[in-house]
C-alpha cells in the first residue's frame, strides 16, 4: 500500500457531495437550495485545496501567490450572482490543477495521485457547468 491511499480516499470521499447536488435537481427538481449548497461545498473544497498547496519556506514566492490566487477573490464573490460564481469555481478547479502540476513536490507524489487528480478535477469541472447550466435556468423562470 503507498503512502497516498488516504488521499486518494478521501480525495473520491469528497466527490460524493459534489455529485448528491448535481442530482438532487434531477431526482427533486431545479432548486436554489441545491445551487447555493454546491457552491458553498465548493468554495470550501477549493479553499481547502488552495491551503494544501501553501508550503511556507518550502516554495517560491511565486509559487506561494499561485497557491492562494484562487481563493483571493472569495469575498467579492458574494456581490456576483449564481451563473457567475459557478463559473468561476468551474475555471478555478483547473487552474489549481495546473498550480499544484508546477509545484516542485509534484514529482514526488504516486502515479495514483496523480490519476485522482486529473479525474476529480474533471468531474467536479463537469459537475460545475452541470449546476451552472441549472442556475442559468432558474434564472430565466
Amino acid at each position: 500500500m503507498h503512502p497516498f491511499i488516504n488521499h486518494i480516499q478521501l480525495g473520491y470521499f469528497g466527490l460524493l457531495p459534489f455529485l448528491a447536488c448535481v442530482f438532487w435537481p434531477l431526482l427533486l427538481g431545479t432548486s436554489i437550495i441545491a445551487i447555493d449548497t454546491f457552491i458553498y461545498y465548493s468554495l470550501g473544497i477549493l479553499a481547502f485545496m488552495a491551503g494544501t498547496l501553501w508550503r511556507a519556506g518550502e516554495q517560491s514566492y511565486t509559487h506561494a501567490v499561485m497557491a492562494v490566487l484562487v481563493v483571493i477573490p472569495f469575498p467579492l464573490l458574494a456581490l456576483f450572482n449564481a451563473p457567475t460564481v459557478l463559473g468561476y469555481l468551474a475555471v478555478s478547479y483547473p487552474t489549481l490543477l495546473v498550480f499544484e502540476r508546477g509545484m516542485p513536490t509534484w514529482q514526488n507524489y504516486h502515479k495514483d495521485y496523480h490519476k485522482m487528480r486529473y479525474v476529480l478535477t474533471s468531474v467536479v469541472f463537469v459537475c460545475h457547468l452541470f449546476m451552472l447550466a441549472q442556475s442559468v435556468e432558474l434564472t430565466r423562470l
